[in-house]
């Protein structure tokens, strides 16, 4: 996988665009992004051939374009992108012709940031498993809609136990897909998210409760062995 994602965002509110600007330079693995405020300069942009962006962020209520239709030319003219939609728009119908054209996820402004940097680190996620492999087995497959769908919660908060929230637990999820191979330690995933030890160290051992994640122990050459956690088909394949 590219060591930066570009990105594309349509938003004609510059003081959005800033916003989302800034949540994006923020995320690790994605490049500057560059700001088209209509419909024309996003064109002329893609159409200048100087980068094909691998993610749009597009706003629908664009000045000079009538609802969805420029998400359909988006579609039409630049194969190669992923979308994410980012918009005030909440119409049922809106969302089901989004879905209808293959978007990778669907936000509603005013935007938390907490839920933005979560899209793109599920897209991320899902891109770094797509590039990791010629052949994907189905539970490689399962990973990538799963990452796919905006909800994306491995379970609703109200069947979780006290003390786990799912989205925590998504991104977790998208460290592990990030990890692939190596696996993560509680104190690297305290550093990754910016819990504490024992927070992390919790969220471990319910993925290991659930039979999603496997433990193995490292030793060294001084000290306790490290417990390191691995997905469990991870784990499968290189033992």
């Amino acid at each position: 996988m590219k060591d930066l994602l570009s990105v594309l965002i349509i938003e004609d509110d510059f003081r959005v665009a800033d916003i989302h600007r800034h949540y994006v330079e923020k995320s690790t693995g994605f490049a500057s992004p560059y700001i088209a405020k209509n419909r024309k300069e996003a064109l002329d942009y893609l159409e200048s051939g100087e980068t094909v962006p691998d993610l749009i962020l597009l706003d629908v209520y664009i000045p000079d374009v009538e609802r969805m239709n420029l998400l359909w030319e988006l579609r039409q003219s630049c194969h190669d992108a992923d979308i994410i939609i980012v918009t005030a728009e909440k119409d049922a119908k809106a969302v089901q012709e989004a879905l209808r054209a293959g978007v990778f996820d669907y936000i509603v402004k005013p935007v938390d940031e907490e839920r933005f940097s979560l899209a793109l680190a599920r897209y991320k996620g899902c891109r770094g498993l797509l590039c990791s492999t010629k052949e994907m087995k189905q539970s490689d497959i399962d990973a990538v809609f799963g990452m796919h769908r905006a909800s994306g919660s491995i379970q609703s908060d109200e069947a979780l136990p006290k003390g786990i929230d799912s989205i925590t637990l998504d991104k977790i999820h998208c460290v592990f897909t990030q990890q692939l191979i190596g696996g993560i330690t509680a104190v690297e995933l305290s550093s990754e998210l910016g819990i504490s030890r024992s927070t992390a160290r919790r969220y471990l051992e319910y993925l290991v409760s659930l039979k999603m994640v496997r433990t193995m122990l490292i030793y060294g050459t001084v000290g306790r062995p490290e417990r390191r956690y691995i997905l469990c088909e991870t784990y499968e394949q290189n033992r």
